[in-house]
């Protein structure tokens, strides 16, 4: 008689959303599977006001993470210095500065990873030495820097790969599908996504991007120029075509 309960008496609609939603996601094609992603450049540290670093926005990867986040996976973003924003409020993003930061961060996630896709502009150097304080300029003099290689995050993986999708990118400016194949092996990757400065469209900083697939058997599959977007959906359904197999 009060109208509040009932047959017929219409669910709120908080209720009718969250069903709706739990039904969409379990048609999903990537649901249930944990997918780790790197983004964006590191930062490697000369003194407390100047660093080594490179041009990626992380535009990228980031819309890998949430093109996976609406295809129903649970992403974890390890992300560099970038200020592009996250729109997908669903994934867990992890903040670094360092490639050695983005290396441990990594591999506390990497074991319970279905899929890695390894996007990320990690610096290949670092100072051997950081100082504590600014490095004065010296009238007429230059500046030598000592520098040391950063650990390989995708080669580290690749070593510990049990069950895991490996993906990752090669950018490159000569030699691109012969430097790519040595890439793949090299790192025990499933697919490396390439591109290259040469092509336009490609490339740090864009919206678009043109890449390259090559697979483990040596498959070669290019494609347009495309949005980073399409191209991160490229880039999943080619993993759920694989993993699906």
């Amino acid at each position: 008689a009060s109208g509040l309960i009932g047959q017929g008496r219409m669910a709120e609609p908080e209720t009718i959303v969250a069903f709706i939603s739990s039904e969409i996601s379990k048609t999903l094609p990537l649901r249930g599977k944990k997918i780790l992603i790197t983004a964006g450049p590191t930062h490697e540290v000369i003194d407390p006001v100047r660093f080594i670093g490179n041009h990626s926005s992380g535009k990228m990867g980031i819309a890998i993470a949430e093109t996976a986040s609406l295809l129903g996976a649970n992403v974890v973003l390890v992300l560099g210095p970038s200020s592009i924003p996250v729109s997908e409020k669903n994934i867990h993003i992890v903040r670094v500065t360092t490639a050695q930061e983005m290396y441990d961060v990594v591999h506390q996630y990497y074991d319970a990873t279905h899929i890695a896709i390894c996007s990320a502009a990690v610096a290949d150097f670092k100072p051997t030495t950081v100082s504590d304080e600014k490095i004065k300029k010296k009238s007429g003099q230059g500046m030598s820097l000592a520098l040391e290689p950063t650990k390989d995050i995708l080669a580290s993986l690749g070593l510990l790969k049990k069950d895991q999708f490996l993906v990752g990118f090669a950018l490159e400016t000569q030699n691109e599908l012969e430097n790519s194949k040595k890439k793949l092996e090299k790192k025990n990757l499933d697919l490396i996504v390439l591109n290259s400065l040469r092509d336009k469209g490609a490339g740090f900083k864009g919206d678009t991007n043109k890449v390259t697939f090559i697979e483990k058997d040596n498959k070669v599959t290019p494609f347009d120029v495309k949005s980073k977007h399409e191209v991160a959906r490229d880039i999943l359904e080619h993993i759920i075509t694989k993993i699906n197999a």
